[in-house]
């Protein structure tokens, strides 16, 4: 049975080889592919495993596995052609989550009218805070205060529905101070810790890094 999640990269720009660099050194397993054997030598010194291929082929899709890959990252904003390419042909392969870079609104429409499951814009967010967000499975997002200390949004666990924050206990059981607890667009800082949390609610939290990979 796989424990370990597997990930593609594909274009190995600097926001591709930032996504790569942190997944790896997070020990997940990353297949690297870009169309230029210079980007894939310089690449090769840090990521295992490295390929130099056309990932708009489906053929070559079908050679690297990638059909058995659980998250692909298509990091080719530049061109759109062969990212609308990469990203139907892993879909028809079954890949479960494709994100890929966009360089525009428009772009963003039509990566996800051909199958994307996430679209980002490189000026929103960086390689490592995409990496981070795929690592922290439950996290809804990451923003990295220090080497240690990270503020993050996580969804309210379906075990934690209906408890509140006396009964849950998160900082001695977690090491998780709670911040603020977030429903739609409403974003509260004065917390009851006597109120029951709703299924629907995200709350912010503040948190050691150790103590997130934990949970």
């Amino acid at each position: 049975m796989k424990t370990k999640k597997t990930y593609a990269v594909f274009g190995l720009g600097r926001y591709g080889i930032a996504v790569a660099k942190e997944l790896v050194e997070n020990g997940m397993e990353v297949i690297a592919v870009d169309t230029e054997q210079r980007k894939v030598n310089d690449a090769a010194a840090y990521l295992p495993v490295c390929k130099c291929a056309d990932v708009g082929d489906a053929e070559v899709i079908s050679r690297l596995g990638i059909g058995n890959v659980d998250t692909v990252i298509v990091c080719m904003a530049s061109n759109l052609e062969a990212s609308v390419m990469a990203v139907m042909l892993c879909k028809e392969a079954g890949v479960k989550t494709v994100i890929a870079k966009c360089a525009n609104e428009m772009h963003r429409k039509i990566l996800q009218s051909v199958g994307a499951d996430q679209v980002v814009f490189p000026e929103k967010e960086s390689g490592i805070r995409l990496a981070k967000n795929l690592l922290s499975s439950g996290f809804v997002d990451i923003i990295t205060l220090s080497d240690d200390v990270s503020l993050v949004e996580i969804d309210v666990k379906s075990e934690w529905a209906g408890k509140n924050l006396i009964e849950l206990n998160l900082r001695k059981k977690y090491g998780l101070n709670v911040v603020a607890v977030k429903k739609g667009d409403e974003v509260s800082v004065s917390i009851n810790p006597e109120q029951r949390l709703d299924a629907k609610a995200t709350l912010i939290v503040i948190a050691n890094t150790v103590n997130l990979r934990k949970l």
